[in-house]
C-alpha cells in the first residue's frame, strides 16, 4: 500500500516537472488513481505559478476564482470552445471529477493581484467604461468572483488583452449579454476603449 502510495506521488510530480518545460497533460495517461487535489494541483505550477498565483504576463492567475466558472472554462478548453495554445491540450489530459477536483483546490486559493506597469492617464477612462458596459457581470470593479464571470481586477494586462481579442473577434463565444455590451463599446470606443479598460483593471493592486 505505501509502495502504491509514492508510486503515484512519484507519478504526480514527474508530471508537474514536465508540464514546467513544455510536456502538457494530455500526452500521459488520465489521472484515474484517486490522486489528492493538491497532487493534481502540482501539474498546473509550471505555468499558473504556486497555488495559482501567476507569475505572467500571458498566463492568468487562476486562484480565487469561481467554482462554477473554472469548471466552464476548463470544459472549454477541452471542448475546443475556449481558444488556446496548449490549454486545449492540456484539458483533455483531465478527467471531469479531477477538474472539479482543480477547482476545488484552486477556488479556495486568495487572487493575488498582478504587480504591473498601466497608463494612469486611461485609469479613469477605464473605470467609467466599466461602470457602464462589464459593472453588472464583472461587480466589485472586476474583482468579484461570485458572478461567475471570472476576476478581472489585477489579472495580467496581456491575458486580458487576449481574451478581449478572442470575444471581439468571436473566435470565443460571449454571452448574449457580453455580447451585447461589448459590441455596443467597441462602436463608440473601438480599440481605445479596451486599452482603457486593461488599464484600469491592471490598476487594481
Amino acid at each position: 500500500m505505501v509502495y502504491k502510495t509514492l508510486t503515484k506521488a512519484l507519478l504526480i510530480a514527474s508530471m508537474s516537472i514536465g508540464l514546467s518545460s513544455g510536456v502538457c497533460a494530455a500526452d500521459a495517461p488520465k489521472l484515474k488513481m484517486g490522486a489528492s487535489d493538491t497532487m493534481l494541483a502540482f501539474t498546473c505550477v509550471g505555468c499558473h505559478g504556486n497555488n495559482g498565483a501567476s507569475n505572467g504576463p500571458a498566463i492568468p492567475t487562476i486562484a480565487g476564482l469561481s467554482n462554477e466558472y473554472f469548471i466552464e472554462v476548463m470544459k472549454g478548453y477541452a471542448a475546443g470552445t475556449v481558444p488556446a495554445t496548449i490549454m486545449d491540450r492540456i484539458a483533455k489530459g483531465y478527467t471531469e471529477d479531477e477538474i472539479k477536483q482543480l477547482a476545488s483546490f484552486f477556488v479556495s486559493k486568495t487572487f493575488v493581484k498582478a504587480k504591473q506597469e498601466f497608463d494612469p492617464k486611461l485609469v479613469k477612462a477605464g473605470g467609467k467604461l466599466h461602470d457602464k458596459y462589464c459593472e453588472k457581470c464583472h461587480a466589485e470593479g472586476g474583482q468579484s468572483a461570485e458572478d461567475d464571470a471570472g476576476v478581472l481586477a489585477g489579472q495580467w494586462t496581456p491575458y486580458v488583452m487576449n481574451m478581449f481579442d478572442d470575444f471581439n473577434s468571436g473566435r470565443r463565444e460571449a454571452p448574449k449579454k457580453m455580447a451585447k455590451q461589448m459590441k455596443n463599446m467597441m462602436a463608440k470606443e473601438g480599440e481605445a476603449g479596451l486599452h482603457a479598460l486593461s488599464s484600469y483593471y491592471a490598476s487594481q493592486q
